[in-house]
């Protein structure tokens, strides 16, 4: 029997051992992904937004029998239609997704379904080898929206918000009504989210056949459940049948979740603010820091930034990509002298190599960074090693320019009136510049395709 015991345990040990690594390896992929958002300006800078969403989603967690202080939410600057969790506890909403809610139960709802995704280990049961690799691809899709850095670097960069599969939505969805119902929302709310994010995609495919590109998709709710989905519904409306001791009240404070959404920003980031050290081409989507006092001066085939002195420089310039060619391999082959202290680069979703070259008595730091096209740096300095630091340093921060950087005109919010007699979607549309101005104001507000508001409804409109 002990013999038995002894062997079957063993295997049921190493098992376990497996799992716990690989959830250990989840969840420092979640820590790391936070830390490069953060560090990367990709929270929307609301704190008072922030707040106010963290406390709905702590509050949601404390329903779940969790531990608040195990999970952290975050508002992403980003307009994407979307939500999404990673291991580790982290939750985000994309400032985009808010514009299209009407309440704070539905926020609640879209909270309380990542949540679960956490709660019930979905990204744990997925397979987790060689996830380490792509979570930096993910990072700088969501930051610069641009899906081909992911491609470029053969990494699947969308893999670590993708969809889980129906049955693990599903169990979201039953789990997420739960915690809705414990905390006092109604579950229902969250068919209503179902809806915005159904007519939503409704939308985009009448977009998608106008001009002929492809349909965007929210991971979850979005992706996988028909409208009238029976078994969701049921999944739901299961949640208001549970038993409670405690009587259950209404957490939503009126006119909080209008307050909060009042000034949202609409569309695209707000240009940020361009330190004086970093110099930016708005063409080419690739940004650069530079040492205090240095001028960048560009010309059709090269940039060039030098110190006040001229005592030393750096020159980029740009060629065609070959994707045949590592880095390393392209350096090398165009060097001339001796080369030294390589290294591998690897910044917001980047592949590069760096180092030294030596050529009768002169030193220089080279780098090539392949972006879509081919960037290749050469710094010089009078006294190299004196100013090398600076010159690796202006390597290392190349990267691509975020969305908000690149932003210009007039900033668009969010905003709350009341329907003024005789107004109309349209009258009320005719006067926001945006894109499709009347559908936005109806997905904005829940009367898409046709619906029409009443006199004296509080409703949002884009200005």
């Amino acid at each position: 029997m002990q013999f038995l015991t002894r062997h079957l345990l063993a295997p049921l040990a190493a098992l376990l051992l497996t799992l716990t690594a690989g959830q250990v390896q989840a969840e420092s992929i979640g820590d790391e992904m936070y830390r490069k958002m953060v560090d990367e300006g990709a929270v929307y800078d609301n704190p008072e937004l922030q707040a106010y969403v963290t406390r709905i989603g702590r509050t949601l967690v404390t329903s779940a029998r969790r531990d608040p202080d195990d999970f952290t939410f975050t508002v992403i600057d980003s307009p994407d239609i979307n939500a999404f969790a990673t291991p580790g506890g982290y939750v985000y909403m994309n400032r985009g997704l808010l514009a299209y809610l009407d309440n704070e139960a539905e926020l609640a709802g879209v909270l309380s379904h990542e949540i679960a995704h956490i709660t019930a280990n979905h990204s744990s049961e997925r397979q987790t080898a060689g996830i380490a690799n792509k979570v930096l691809a993910t990072t700088v899709y969501i930051l610069t929206r641009s899906g081909d850095l992911a491609d470029a670097s053969t990494m699947y960069g969308t893999e670590l918000v993708s969809g889980y599969g129906r049955d693990q939505e599903l169990e979201a969805d039953g789990l997420g009504s739960e915690y809705m119902f414990k905390a006092g929302y109604d579950p229902e709310a969250l068919l209503e989210v179902i809806g915005v994010l159904k007519d939503q995609e409704m939308f985009q495919r009448v977009k998608a056949k106008e001009t002929g590109k492809k349909v965007g998709s929210y991971h979850g709710l979005y992706a996988t459940h028909p409208r009238n989905d029976k078994r969701l519904q049921t999944v739901i409306r299961a949640a208001n049948e549970l038993q409670s001791d405690e009587y259950l009240e209404n957490p939503e404070v009126p006119g909080e979740f209008q307050r909060h959404l009042n000034g949202l920003v609409w569309g695209a980031s707000l240009q940020g603010q361009r330190p004086d050290n970093r110099f930016y081409h708005n063409k080419l989507k690739f940004t650069f820091a530079h040492p205090e006092g240095w001028t960048v001066n560009t010309a059709a085939q090269k940039i060039i930034a030098t110190a006040p002195d001229s005592s030393a420089s750096m020159t980029i310039s740009i060629r065609r990509r070959d994707p045949a060619q590592s880095p390393q391999a392209l350096m090398e082959s165009l060097a001339s002298g001796t080369l030294a202290g390589g290294k591998d680069l690897e910044q917001a979703g980047l592949k590069g190599y760096t180092a030294t070259s030596s050529s009768a008595g002169t030193s220089k730091r080279l780098a090539v960074i392949d972006y879509r096209y081919t960037y290749l740096f050469e710094g010089a300095a009078s006294e190299f090693a004196a100013y090398d630091d600076d010159l690796l340093a202006i390597v290392e921060s190349f990267r691509p320019m975020h969305p908000k950087e690149g932003k210009s005109g007039e900033p668009r919010y969010v905003q709350y009136i009341q329907v003024p007699r005789g107004a109309t979607m349209a009258s009320l549309a005719s006067s926001s510049r945006i894109p499709n101005a009347e559908a936005q104001l109806r997905l904005i507000n829940g009367f898409y395709p046709r619906g029409e508001p009443r006199v004296g409804d509080w409703i949002k409109i884009i200005k």
